[in-house]
């Protein structure tokens, strides 16, 4: 424990890292471009410049703090100084803004504002760079680029992609993926956890609202939607309510009136991957082969495995992902006539995850030859869609999601979160349902933030042991060590983005660690309010097993991950 005096004003700290976040617990919000707390510092964009009594300036975020120390973070000198670090990333960027994706969230705009810059008193010097919208996923728009390098420590350091990269140097110097290839001709897997840190317009969702937008006004298509688990507990961050405020039934209200005329509950088709992933799982520990099992819920992770360990594609679950099993099991429901109307259906998928967009394209994601679910919309996306269509969203009142595929159990809710799929099979797996049981289980160490989570499966008295990762730097790690004979595991869960779905990479994102918490706090409230805590007890998937699947099973609930798609 220590002393720094910040502008004046004495302020304790214990095991800040740097000086930069012992100056925000004074509650002082010093600009920054290229810091987040949960990447390697860089140090590039200056902006959190401080000054020391004697006159010194450095960079807050690279320095450690000391006992004694004594900082200015406002002074004219660093007013100036800041201010004109931001004119010259102006004069190198693309400053059409009324028309940028970002414009009204930008960071670099928003300190523009906040620092006073009305006028660029350089020339603009700005190269024009193609815009790569190869990727069914993201957008790059290197004209939008300020090199702050947020992008390319997230997917080194946290997902351990290396899919983009510095290229050339000085006045030169990119951001791109190497030799400058196209991003779908790389190993990018389509998480968008390089857009969630990049501050201005340059990774951006690759948006399928339009052709939606049409659909909806076609009086010839029925439009059906399903809504993840981690959508509900986001989309209020952008109307102002609480964080983790679970708004499903606001979000159905709203889509009703858009013009989807059927809402449905993807926890729904979470309940069905439960149920596949459990026996599955019971089969390969009862043949001895291809164990662990991994899951295969999150394409980011999938396409990851199939390119980085292509070794371990036999060890990825069969099962379709709960987003595909429920547009196959949809997909079959409107075959009849009785149920589609006469019309065309139109499915729309709202997720939190960018790498959905991809998943749908997917050969092993289709049906026949023919894709079960037509557009992936993020939850960005949807919240964009709230605003354009001038719904008072903080207003409207909650509706239920439609049937017959509107209810799943609270084991589909927390699919959301890093652990909802391990704490789901435990549930399934579990020969009780009582209170203290799913107590026992929920205190098992399943839940958290953390990268790496051991947990023991308990099944007809016998122990396994499991892991639950979140990162993809973290299950290479763990990858690793499995490898290395270090350890060893019979199930092990796996999502790309950290924490979950619930910081996928088509969530808003201005959510920090905190806003994490809440998200996940959100999702484990839905489940104690869910009377039906177990997947295989939800009365509408096993009237679904009696009925629409039978003898479907396999068609519509599996597919094949051993070969990756060309």
């Amino acid at each position: 424990m220590g002393f720094m005096t910040i502008d004046g004003k004495q302020v304790e700290f214990t095991d800040e890292p740097n000086v930069l976040s012992v100056i925000r617990k004074a509650d002082i919000d010093i600009p920054t471009l290229c810091y987040h707390s949960e990447l390697s510092v860089y140090g590039a964009c200056r902006l959190c410049t401080v000054e020391n009594e004697k006159g010194k300036t450095f960079a807050s975020c690279s320095e450690k703090p000391k006992d004694g120390m004594v900082v200015y973070t406002n002074t004219p000198r660093l007013m100036k100084y800041r201010k004109m670090i931001l004119e010259l990333l102006l004069a190198a960027h693309d400053r059409d803004c009324t028309t940028c994706i970002k414009s009204g969230e930008c960071h670099l705009q928003e300190l523009a504002h906040r620092m006073g810059v009305t006028t660029v008193p350089y020339k603009n010097r700005m190269t024009h760079h193609e815009i790569d919208a190869s990727s069914p996923s993201i957008i790059r728009n290197p004209n939008k680029c300020i090199l702050c390098g947020d992008c390319v420590r997230m997917c080194d350091n946290v997902q351990a992609v290396n899919a983009i990269d510095f290229t050339s140097r000085g006045t030169s110097a990119t951001v791109a993926p190497a030799f400058n290839k196209l991003l779908n001709t790389t190993d990018c897997v389509g998480c968008g956890q390089c857009r969630v840190v990049c501050p201005t317009g340059a990774i951006s969702i690759n948006t399928n609202m339009d052709p939606v937008w049409e659909a909806l006004a076609d009086p010839d298509t029925k439009v059906i939607a399903q809504i993840a688990p981690a959508v509900r507990v986001a989309v209020g961050d952008a109307f102002d309510l609480p964080q983790g405020e679970n708004v499903m039934g606001k979000i159905v209200n709203v889509l009703h009136r858009m013009g989807f005329d059927e809402v449905f509950d993807t926890a729904y088709g979470a309940d069905l991957t439960v149920i596949e992933e459990s026996e599955e799982f019971l089969q390969r520990l009862a043949s001895g082969e291809n164990l662990p099992l991994f899951t295969s819920c999150c394409p980011g992770w999938v396409s990851y495995c199939e390119h980085r360990h292509p070794e371990l594609a036999k060890h990825l679950s069969t099962t379709r992902s709960p987003m595909q099993m429920f547009g196959a099991v949809a997909r079959e429901y409107y075959k009849d006539p009785a149920n589609n109307e006469g019309k065309k259906i139109l499915s729309v998928a709202i997720m939190p995850c960018t790498a959905k967009k991809g998943e749908i394209l997917r050969d092993e994601s289709k049906t026949d030859g023919i894709a079960d679910i037509d557009y992936v919309l993020t939850t960005s996306e949807l919240i964009t869609m709230i605003k354009r269509s001038g719904l008072m969203f903080e207003d409207v009142e909650l509706e239920s999601s439609d049937m017959p595929f509107g209810i799943g159990s609270g084991a589909g809710v927390i699919f959301g979160a890093s652990g909802g799929v391990t704490e789901a099979v435990m549930r399934r797996l579990a020969d009780k349902h009582s209170r203290s049981e799913m107590e026992t289980i929920r205190n098992s160490g399943v839940r958290g933030g953390e990268g790496i989570k051991e947990i023991v499966i308990t099944y007809q008295d016998k122990e396994y042991k499991a892991a639950v990762v979140s990162g993809l730097a973290n299950a290479e790690k763990l990858i690793q060590q499995i490898e290395s004979g270090e350890c060893n595991y019979d199930f092990i869960e796996v999502m790309a983005c950290r924490r979950g779905c619930i910081m996928g990479g088509g969530q808003p994102v201005d959510a920090h660690s905190a806003g994490g918490e809440a998200r996940a706090k959100g999702l484990y409230a839905a489940d104690v309010n869910t009377q039906i805590k177990k997947s295989n007890e939800n009365p509408l998937v096993q009237s679904l097993y009696d009925g629409l699947l039978k003898g479907k099973e396999h068609k519509l609930l599996h597919r094949n991950f051993n070969k990756p798609s060309q």
